[in-house]
C-alpha cells in the first residue's frame, strides 16, 4: 500500500487526470477534461466551491469538491461529490478526502450537505459509504432513454400539424440570433424553471452567468435544440419565445441529453412541449440517429407521462441524499 497525499487542484493542468478518475468511478456519464476544464472556469466567482485531490505515486487517485449550487444557493447548504478511482480504493482515500472537505465547510458553519447517486452497479459503494456516515434519502429523480432507431416518428404527425396549424413555429436554436434573443431565452427559463418540481428553494443566476452555463456549454447541440415562437406575440420579457427545449451531447458516451423543457403556462395543454421534444427526436435521427436521455424528479407526473408517451423507457433512480451536521441545526 503506498501512501497518499492531498492538494488542490491546478487547472487546466489537473483536468485530464480530474477526468479519468470521474470516468473510471461512473463510466455511465463520461467528461473530457475540456469539459473538467470549462465547468470550472464558468463557475460563478461569487460563489464558494472547495476542491480538493488525492495523489499517491504521483497519480490522481481521488477527488472530492463541495460548494454553493448556483440554482439554489443558500449560504448553508453545499452540494458535493467524491470520487476514488477502482484501483486506488480500499486504503482509506474516499474516508480521508470526505473527512478534509468536510472540515473546510464546517469551519464556515455548514448546516447540510447534498449529493446524488444512482441505483445503478457503479454507484453502490458510493450509497454505502456515505449512508454509513449519516446521510438520508430525500428526494427521487428518474433516468429514462429512447433510440431514435426504435422510435415511431411518425406517429407525432398530427400533433405536428396541429402545433404548426396553431400558429406556433418550432425553430431549431441554432438558427436564433438577434439582440434579444439571450435575453428573452434567460428570462423564458426562470419562467418555466420555477415550475419545475424539484424541491429546491431556487435561486436567480444573473443572465451573464446563466449563458455561461447553458448556451455556451460544450455539449450543447443547438441544431438538435428546439425553440417555440409564437410570431404573434411579442411579450416584454420573452418576446416571440413561449417554450424550449435543449439537447446537450455527451461525446464520449455517444449519446445526448435532455435539459430544459418547458412551455408558457398560457400555451400549455396545446401539445407544444411534446412537439418540441418530437422536433429534437427527428433532428437527430435526420443527423444519423442515436440514443437521448432524460432525467425527471418524481413529483413531475405530466412531464413523466409524456416522455413515456413518446418512447423514453425507465434506465434508472437517482437519489438525493443529505446530511444535517450536528451543532448546526
Amino acid at each position: 500500500m503506498t501512501t497518499f497525499t492531498f492538494r488542490d487542484p491546478v487547472y487546466p493542468a489537473d483536468a485530464a487526470a480530474i477526468a479519468e478518475v470521474l470516468n473510471a468511478a461512473d463510466p455511465t456519464w463520461p467528461m473530457t477534461a475540456e469539459q473538467v476544464a470549462h465547468y470550472q472556469a464558468a463557475r460563478d466567482p461569487a460563489l464558494f466551491i472547495t476542491e480538493v485531490l488525492a495523489v499517491q505515486a504521483g497519480q490522481v487517485v481521488g477527488t472530492g469538491s463541495l460548494g454553493h449550487d448556483s440554482v439554489s444557493h443558500e449560504d448553508w447548504r453545499y452540494w458535493g461529490d467524491l470520487a476514488v478511482h477502482p484501483q486506488a480504493r480500499g486504503q482509506g482515500i474516499g474516508a480521508a478526502l470526505y473527512s478534509e472537505l468536510l472540515r473546510r465547510v464546517q469551519e464556515r458553519r455548514a448546516k447540510e450537505i447534498r449529493t446524488m447517486l444512482s441505483d445503478l452497479p457503479h454507484d453502490a459503494p458510493g450509497v454505502r459509504f456515505i449512508t454509513a456516515r449519516g446521510f438520508v434519502p430525500t428526494w427521487t429523480r428518474y433516468e429514462s432513454s429512447l433510440h431514435t432507431d426504435t422510435a415511431d416518428l411518425h406517429a407525432f404527425d398530427d400533433l405536428m400539424e396541429r402545433v404548426a396549424a396553431g400558429g406556433i413555429v418550432l425553430t431549431p436554436l441554432s438558427e436564433l440570433s438577434g439582440p434579444e434573443h439571450e435575453r428573452w431565452l434567460y428570462e423564458l427559463d426562470w419562467l418555466l424553471f420555477q415550475d419545475v418540481p424539484m424541491g429546491l428553494t431556487l435561486t436567480r443566476r444573473t443572465q451573464e452567468q446563466w449563458v455561461k452555463d447553458e448556451l455556451k456549454d460544450p455539449t450543447l447541440r443547438p441544431e438538435l435544440s428546439f425553440v417555440a415562437v409564437d410570431p404573434t406575440q411579442n411579450d416584454p420579457l420573452t418576446g416571440f419565445y413561449i417554450g424550449y427545449s435543449t439537447i446537450g451531447w455527451n461525446e464520449m458516451g455517444g449519446y445526448g441529453y435532455i435539459g430544459m423543457t418547458g412551455v408558457r403556462r398560457e400555451y400549455r395543454g396545446r401539445g407544444i412541449a411534446k412537439a418540441l421534444k418530437v422536433a429534437a427526436m427527428r433532428a437527430l435521427a435526420a443527423a444519423g440517429g442515436g440514443e437521448i436521455r432524460t432525467f425527471n424528479d418524481a413529483p413531475n407526473v405530466a412531464m413523466l407521462k409524456m416522455n413515456e408517451a413518446l418512447g423514453f423507457r425507465r434506465t434508472a433512480t437517482r437519489t438525493r441524499y443529505e446530511l444535517r451536521l450536528e451543532g448546526e441545526q
